[in-house]
């Protein structure tokens, strides 16, 4: 292939990829990128695998820095995600203010002078 065809694959791909994305709701969003971070962890995998047959030192500088690159994007993907997903827990209830609210729904308690009564 030429370079003009590789340049115009890599912009139709940029704006398919474009379009896709922007139509996704936020339910999904974060189910489809823990499925991204899966896929490019394969992709971080693939690297190091390639840098071993690699030669000349250009080769390896460039898949160094990939790979940590690769590396960060992989990480930080999956600390979003565990932060989005956190924020779909309720929240733990406290047990002081539910002994609190069960005190509240019995009503108030009798005064010692009325039990005498």
């Amino acid at each position: 292939m030429d370079l003009l065809t590789e340049l115009a694959i890599l912009v139709l791909a940029a704006f398919v990829g474009f379009e896709v994305i922007s139509k996704v709701p936020n339910t999904l969003h974060t189910p489809l990128m823990s499925a991204t971070n899966a896929i490019h962890g394969i992709v971080l995998l693939g690297a190091i695998l390639v840098i071993g047959p690699a030669d000349g030192f250009l080769n390896d500088l460039l898949l160094v820095i990939a790979i940590a690159f690769g590396t960060i994007n992989v990480v930080g993907g999956f600390l979003v995600t565990d932060r989005m997903l956190g924020m779909f827990k309720g929240r733990k209830p406290d047990p002081s203010a539910a002994v609190t609210s069960a005190k509240r729904e019995a009503g108030p308690e009798p005064k010692p002078e009325d039990e005498a009564k």
